[in-house]
């Protein structure tokens, strides 16, 4: 195995001492221009890197932020969202030489015993906190750990007000047919830094398309319960349905895991019913593909009898046929905006709440007037 190389190589064919080349790797005064010109051209001929371990013991920081998701590992394969997301983190962080440590695990738990494990180890200098929930531990723990963190689709129910659960109503996924509760004015997470995505304000879109198209039947698909997002939307739907005098059994909402299986097994619970909705919209675009596969083994024509929205707009959406009405959104933008606040934090700034643009919703095949006799 080839030795690295270390400050005594590069002393050494650069011709000073091993102090200079601290001072010039380290931007420290005490060596001429041209001689810390010539140390970093020697350095990077020699494929020299800092030891990360060795500069965050000393104090300095790791040059690494970190970024833990927790979630089934069999959704996070097909889903786009989070490879578009991390693709616009590391188009920031790739730009500033700041290196992405990354890692699944199975429950909030276990991501919140990595950040400690990162803490103690000096690995990261911060975090990007993804799906927040309605009742998290993680920014009091972030918090007390004093390590930054920058969290991507902040948390409007830190106190854990209103949450779907997954055991009302009578599917296994049933969210609860409760009376409509308004979207909550609740202060914002304790995480200092965030980048907002305006879910509320999409689902509205949503409704509002199919709502002026005819539908009075709507079933809302839903990713996991205990997420702040998914509540959001789901408050949403109610609170616009309620607005045109639509009850919870009229317009609703199912939640499951994001897979495709339980989106196509939403659907044909939801279509089996004596009264099956005319429209159905999904919280990702796998969902949504699942459920118009399910359609037509059933035989129920797109859009002639059913409409279909898929919350997330991607490759899958377009070449599907009909191809899908879906919202269309910059996540590789929303990721940029997470890692640009992350290091200005780091950099010294103040945490800040960045807000990414609305999506926008894209009408295409998929959506049509529901049957006349509905």
């Amino acid at each position: 195995m080839a030795r690295r190389p270390t400050i005594k190589d590069i002393a050494r064919q650069a011709g000073v001492s091993e102090s200079a080349v601290s001072f010039a790797l380290n931007d420290r005064p005490g060596v001429s221009q041209d001689t810390r010109a010539r140390i970093r051209r020697v350095a990077e001929e020699l494929g020299w890197q800092p030891n990360s371990a060795a500069r965050a013991l000393s104090g300095e920081r790791s040059g690494a932020v970190g970024l833990v998701l927790a979630r089934p590992a069999h959704t996070l394969g097909v889903e786009s969202f989070f490879l578009q997301l991390v693709s616009g983190i590391q188009e920031v962080l790739s730009t500033a030489r700041t290196a992405l440590l990354f890692q699944v695990v199975e429950d909030i738990d276990a991501e919140c015993a990595v950040y400690r494990r990162w803490w103690a180890e000096r690995r990261v200098d911060g975090v990007l906190v993804v799906d927040p929930r309605t009742s998290d531990p993680r920014p009091a723990l972030l918090e007390g750990l004093a390590l930054p963190a920058v969290t991507i689709g902040e948390a409007l129910f830190p106190d854990g007000g209103a949450t779907a659960d997954p055991g009302g109503g009578t599917g296994p996924f049933q969210a609860p047919a409760q009376a409509p509760v308004p979207v909550s004015s609740a202060a914002p997470s304790a995480s200092p830094s965030s980048v907002r995505a305006d879910d509320a304000g999409a689902m509205a879109q949503v409704l509002e398309h199919l709502y002026g198209l005819g539908h009075r039947r709507i079933v809302h698909v839903a990713g996991l319960p205990g997420l702040a997002h998914t509540v959001r939307r789901m408050e949403s739907l109610r609170a616009e349905a309620a607005r045109r005098g639509l009850g919870p059994d009229q317009v609703r909402s199912v939640v499951t895991d994001y897979s495709d299986a339980e989106g196509a097994a939403a659907t044909r619970r939801v279509l089996a019913e004596p009264d099956p909705p005319t429209a159905l919209v999904y919280d990702n675009d796998v969902m949504a593909v699942a459920g118009s596969a399910v359609a037509a083994e059933l035989g129920i024509p797109v859009p002639g009898r059913l409409s279909i929205v898929a919350w997330d707009d991607s490759a899958l959406c377009r070449v599907t046929h009909p191809r899908l009405t879906a919202l269309v959104r910059d996540t590789a933008g929303f990721g940029r905006l997470a890692a640009e606040e992350l290091l200005a934090v780091l950099a010294g700034s103040p945490p800040g709440v960045r807000i990414s643009e609305r999506p926008r919703l894209e009408p295409r095949e998929s959506t049509a007037p529901p049957p006349a006799h509905t």
